[in-house]
């Protein structure tokens, strides 16, 4: 690292992280989003896979309209990933954590019913559990 660049500085470097760097970079997001959200406790998970969705959009850069969303189904997390574009005026927030949510799956597809009545059609993307 150059000596004059600050370690929590964000560079935009024209190449993807070391597997190695990016696994730190991640870890260290997920430790200031654990902090900056009043280190509550239990949201290891949630904390790490929004870490890791910010440092891998820094990495490599694409389309900026795809988000996601993480739901707990019997133990098991799917982190379902949704076009903004075409998310019928979904809002990030918009879900409350820990409220039942009705939720079917269809192959790769998980539809999230919001409190609307509309469906939140997602993408499958992880599964952890």
């Amino acid at each position: 690292m150059n000596t004059n660049e600050r370690e929590d500085q964000p560079t935009n470097r024209p190449w993807p992280v070391p597997a190695v760097d990016r696994h730190e970079a991640i870890r260290r997001r997920a430790e200031e989003i654990y902090v900056r959200n009043g280190k509550v406790r239990g949201r290891d998970l949630e904390n790490w896979m929004q870490a890791e969705e910010e440092i891998l959009r820094e990495s490599f850069p694409g389309p900026a309209n795809r988000k996601a969303v993480v739901v707990k189904v019997n133990g098991v997390h799917y982190v379902g990933e949704y076009d903004l574009n075409s998310s019928g005026g979904y809002t990030p927030g918009e879900l409350a954590k820990g409220s039942a949510i009705p939720i079917r799956f269809a192959g790769t597809k998980m539809f999230v019913r919001r409190p609307n009545g509309m469906e939140l059609e997602t993408t499958v993307v992880k599964k952890v559990g």
